[in-house]
């Protein structure tokens, strides 16, 4: 969790209607309720409902913790252009960013190497969905990335067992390697962003992944970078990821990496989700999986037929039966799923 001072002035709950799919409007987020399992699904697919669940999750987040977290602004900046970049929650959520880097950074510092790393990619993924070019303050934040790399090419990540962003330094390295590669304006040949990625090359070969999750962050960093992955290793991932698809055509979180709960309890390797569906989709479409192969065609069903009325797609935690904010992130990824098989359409590219 990443932590923005009092200083900043509370934002005004927002909602957009861009990318419409149904006229009816949902409730605001205090009556969309928590995220739980036994919220009833959707009549119908809403891409409506769905943007304005991720506006509504990323504005209530920050006004109300003054933070930012991977599960739910962070992920919001990733998805959310992808639908529409001029979105009234978009501004406010991409101006608490920058805030973060021109306004805190300079007179504070960052709270943890992981909140460079996090904020960097980002407005990476942000700028390069939204304007295609690289902002200055994305730049600062990504030339300051490589400033908080440790010598064996690492970082130091957050590791509050809230699997699989805040658990492991392995996701931390990969996210650094994402915000380089898909940053506009061929930053990833600058020379310090050469010089960062083979010190994080050499550390990735010295620090192999040691599941799945950890090897689908790769394969999606080589859709963007040279380097990380063979094509026989590609293939490998492709076909491992493949494998763990369910009847359903939906993929389950728990199934993509050696997860330990501190509630003790059982974890459901049975039970598609959201986050591991829209996932698994996306980094399979980005590393050249064709929208119409069967496998992307059931994910999308899949996709489709289990949003929940309030818009969001539910994901149990891994951790623990509480909040299961990773909801927030399998929305997210649900929504880049969808866009980046053609069923979503963009509806603007301004911000």
């Amino acid at each position: 969790m990443f932590k923005l001072r009092s200083w900043l002035l509370p934002v005004i709950l927002v909602c957009s209607t861009a990318g419409a799919a149904e006229p009816a409007k949902p409730s605001p987020l205090t009556a969309l309720g928590a995220n739980r399992k036994d919220e009833p699904l959707a009549k119908r697919f809403s891409v409506e409902r769905a943007t304005h669940f991720l506006d509504e999750a990323a504005l209530a987040w920050q006004n109300e913790k003054k933070c930012f977290t991977c599960h739910t602004n962070y992920a919001y900046l990733y998805a959310r252009p992808l639908v529409a970049a001029d979105a009234k929650a978009h501004t406010e959520v991409r101006r608490f960013a920058e805030e973060l880097v021109s306004e805190r950074w300079p007179k504070q510092g960052p709270r943890w190497d992981a909140e460079v790393v996090a904020t960097a990619a980002a407005l990476a993924f942000n700028d390069a969905s939204s304007t295609s070019k690289l902002h200055p303050l994305t730049k600062t934040a990504l030339d300051r990335m490589w400033t908080v790399q440790r010598k064996d090419g690492g970082w130091s990540w957050l590791k509050c067992n809230w699997p699989p962003m805040e658990s492991d330094d392995h996701y931390g390295a990969t996210l650094a390697a994402l915000a380089t590669g898909v940053a506009p304006g061929a930053y990833a040949k600058s020379e310090i962003a050469q010089k960062g990625l083979a010190k994080l090359r050499d550390y990735l070969r010295k620090n192999p992944p040691t599941h799945i999750h950890h090897r689908a962050m790769i394969l999606w960093v080589s859709s963007y970078l040279d380097g990380f992955m063979s094509a026989t290793e590609k293939q490998a991932c492709i076909k491992e990821l493949s494998a763990l698809q369910k009847s359903d055509g939906g993929w389950a979180l728990a199934t993509l990496g050696d997860y330990k709960r501190v509630d003790k309890k059982e974890q459901d390797f049975a039970t598609s989700d959201g986050y591991a569906t829209g996932f698994v989709v996306y980094v399979l479409r980005k590393s050249g999986v064709p929208a119409d192969d069967v496998r992307i065609k059931k994910g999308i069903a899949w996709l489709k037929a289990n949003q929940r009325e309030s818009g969001r797609w539910f994901t149990r935690s891994a951790n623990r039966d509480t909040k299961h904010y990773i909801s927030h992130a399998g929305t997210a990824f649900a929504v880049m799923a969808l866009c980046e098989c053609g069923e979503i359409k963009k509806t603007t590219a301004r911000r």
